[in-house]
């Protein structure tokens, strides 16, 4: 069943969409899984493996990866349907697994976290234009809300059980046990695939697919941004002095790679479109460059155990989830405008908490508080982003944008994540004033959100072609 048409089911849990959406939010739930257990167990990973040096690229090599994955599931979507590289995707994030359990070092871990990344930026893709193609318009922001809602039971067990498995069995089993329920997951969605497989692909007259030399051009820049957004990782393990020389190249260079992959008139924040997609790059920088050092916070100076500094993610999982569920009840009677600059606003005022909890050595519920509300902040913009770049969306463009919007989250995430370890490294690190001053950095990146936020609304935006 194509989205819109006249015999589109009442509800995403209905009729032939039960699977999809069963299937798709068990994809969902394992990404936000190993997200969050990740996150947890790195401490112990790092010192394990003597990669201290490392801590910061392996998660900016994950996002990083992320951006050769979301460009080639989306032009491989957008010519050929999504069934195929969800499936190849899907074999990418498992072998990148395996890679993670049996490392041996630090080195060949982070490997392991680029492939976990390159298979989930092109899962994530996939699954948006499934959305797009299988579901009627009217149903996005609710498939969107159940994606966000996903994230409710891995947040309330997944830092909790992954601290528990490190401390008890080891770290490796962790990546073994999500490797296991991501091939359980694609089971439950091959149903699924096998019906949408046999849809043709939706075309509009007057629009042409995407010429093959933009994609081979596509697939180069992506592996060369992905190359230099890990390079500002390394910077890391430089003299400080030679850290901020490289540094800020490689972003300059990454700025020049990413023009092409975007939506003309991104980086300036273009109305509609354009500034729907760079807020989502700079609310997953302030986010995500918040939340990787939270757990090592809790376990730096509060002495907390692994299990016991996950749990404040757990409170951003359910945050995040419950905000998300709401937006589809407020409908047009919050505007996305509206909801966007409170999702911002909630967002920069949760990692003011944290700043001062850090600054000031408050106690650890002060954390609790200020990521519930920073989280609520997410929760609140992510479904409305989603629907709103599928609304601006005709189906040859679909794979296209969806991969704008994934790549900007990785590589905003990935290239705050790795300035913010820096500002971390410079600043003393866990001995020094490190956490305050990442964590400033990281509240400065939000700042930006609420004027972006006011244009980011529903006008028509063309598909950007350089």
């Amino acid at each position: 069943m194509i989205a819109g048409s006249s015999s589109a089911p009442a509800g995403i849990w209905s009729g032939s969409l039960r699977w999809m959406t069963l299937g798709a939010n068990a994809i969902i739930f394992l990404a936000a899984f190993d997200a969050l257990a990740v996150t947890t167990i790195m401490p112990t990973v790092a010192h394990e493996l003597h990669g201290a040096a490392l801590y910061s690229a392996a998660f900016s090599s994950t996002l990083a990866a992320g951006v050769m994955g979301t460009v080639s599931a989306g032009a491989w979507s957008d010519r050929r349907g999504p069934v195929a590289p969800l499936i190849a995707a899907v074999a990418v994030f498992v072998a990148g697994l395996a890679v993670a359990a049996t490392a041996g070092g630090m080195p060949v871990f982070v490997l392991g976290r680029f492939l976990q990344g390159l298979g989930m930026g092109a899962v994530i893709v996939a699954i948006y234009v499934i959305v797009a193609r299988a579901y009627p318009a009217v149903l996005h922001t609710r498939v969107f809300a159940t994606f966000a809602a996903a994230w409710v039971v891995p947040g309330l067990v997944g830092p909790v059980a992954a601290g528990a498995v490190a401390d008890g069995v080891g770290w490796r089993w962790v990546f073994v046990g999500v490797s296991v329920l991501v091939v359980v997951a694609l089971a439950t969605i091959a149903p699924s695939l096998v019906r949408l497989r046999r849809e043709p692909v939706p075309v509009h007259e007057g629009v042409e697919p995407t010429p093959a030399s933009r994609i081979v051009r596509d697939l180069v820049l992506a592996t060369l941004l992905a190359i230099v957004v890990v390079g500002i990782s390394a910077a890391e393990e430089l003299p400080t002095w030679a850290g901020w020389i490289v540094a800020p190249v490689c972003v300059i260079a990454a700025a020049l790679l990413f023009r092409p992959l975007l939506p003309r008139g991104t980086f300036s924040a273009r109305r509609g479109l354009s500034a729907t997609i760079l807020l989502r790059g700079i609310v997953a920088a302030a986010f995500f460059s918040t939340e990787i050092r939270l757990p090592y916070l809790l376990q730096a100076h509060y002495g907390m155990k692994p299990w016991e500094a996950g749990l404040i993610l757990t409170i951003g999982a359910v945050a995040w989830a419950a905000a998300s569920v709401i937006q589809p009840r407020l409908g047009a009677r919050v505007t996305e405008t509206r909801a966007l600059a409170a999702g911002a606003v909630l967002l920069a005022a949760g990692i003011a908490i944290q700043l001062a909890t850090a600054a000031l050595t408050l106690h650890p519920a002060f954390a609790g508080v200020g990521w519930l509300i920073a989280a609520g902040g997410m929760g609140t913009m992510y479904p409305r982003l989603s629907t709103m770049m599928l609304g601006y969306s005709a189906p040859a463009d679909q794979g296209f944008n969806s991969s704008a919007l994934s790549n900007i989250e990785s590589v905003g995430g990935a290239t705050a994540i790795a300035l913010g370890g820096l500002v971390f490294a410079a600043a003393g690190g866990a001995e020094g004033i490190g956490f305050p001053a990442s964590i400033l950095f990281s509240l400065a990146i939000a700042a930006i959100a609420l004027p972006i936020a006011f244009r980011a609304e529903r006008t028509r935006d063309a598909r950007p072609v350089d």
